[in-house]
């Protein structure tokens, strides 16, 4: 029985109230899937843990994939975070684990917090970063290893809502110079492209709220006939995927 639109808007208004803490998308299981990069950005990130004796984790969200290698962690584990609630969250699971949590904001150009050549080891999965700030806390043979969410993800997305990509340049094109003009030498880049989808237009609701910055504005009542448009999609057998891309820096301090 084909469900009412009355019926698919409650629940996609049910979506957008659902809470969402740090960077957990286990609400989404089963009905988003992003198809897997040939890479592993954390066990790349465990085997240079083993290798060193500090680092850092830029823009820990609530700390969950930094508290997935705690059995790798180097003695000096230091984290940051400038959202509230997610700095919050990130000192409950990080501190009892030996790790220390900064109130610290990360961009393009802020600075960073720490010393020159303080740390070994910078990580960084999704957050902005300032290149030259990266090369002036690492100590001489330390290294930084990013992943990030190429400009264009999910582009074709953002175009069923009318909206484009705020930051179509973010690929290695950009940051491989800027690392290099910072003194860093690149020891692998590598880009990623697959697919992105959602099992019902509830998913992207929710992912939607949880990606304010995709769509500025979102809400189910100001985009109702965009979602509408998606479920007639699905309803005549099309499907709602969409454009993946990331890539994976990796760079190392003379």
């Amino acid at each position: 029985m084909a469900v009412s639109p009355d019926d698919l808007i409650e629940g996609w208004l049910r979506e957008e109230q659902q809470p969402f803490a740090g960077w957990d998308f286990s609400h989404l299981d089963g009905r988003m899937v992003v198809e897997q990069e040939p890479w592993s950005y954390l066990d790349r990130a465990a085997e240079l843990m083993r290798r060193y004796s500090s680092v850092v984790d830029l823009d820990t969200g609530g700390g969950e994939q930094l508290l997935t290698l705690r059995d790798h962690w180097p003695a000096k584990v230091v984290a940051t975070e400038d959202y509230p609630p997610n700095y919050e969250l990130a000192s409950a699971r990080l501190a009892p684990a030996g790790a220390t949590v900064v109130r610290a904001a990360v961009s393009d150009t802020a600075p960073m917090p720490f010393a020159d050549g303080e740390l070994d080891l910078v990580l960084n999965r999704h957050a902005a970063f300032n290149a030259h700030e990266v090369a002036r806390v690492l100590a001489g043979g330390g290294s930084f290893l990013t992943q990030q969410v190429h400009g264009m993800w999910a582009w074709d997305l953002l175009a069923a809502f009318d909206a484009e990509p705020r930051w179509p340049d973010a690929t290695p094109a950009k940051y491989v110079p800027l690392l290099e003009a910072a003194g860093l030498t690149i020891a692998h880049a590598e880009e990623w492209e697959g697919r992105l989808a959602f099992t019902d237009v509830g998913a992207i609701v929710y992912y939607l709220k949880a990606t304010p910055w995709e769509v500025p504005g979102f809400t189910v009542k100001t985009h109702l006939p965009y979602l509408l448009a998606l479920q007639r999609r699905l309803d005549a057998g099309g499907d709602l995927a969409f454009h993946a891309a990331l890539y994976l820096i990796e760079a190392t301090k003379p």
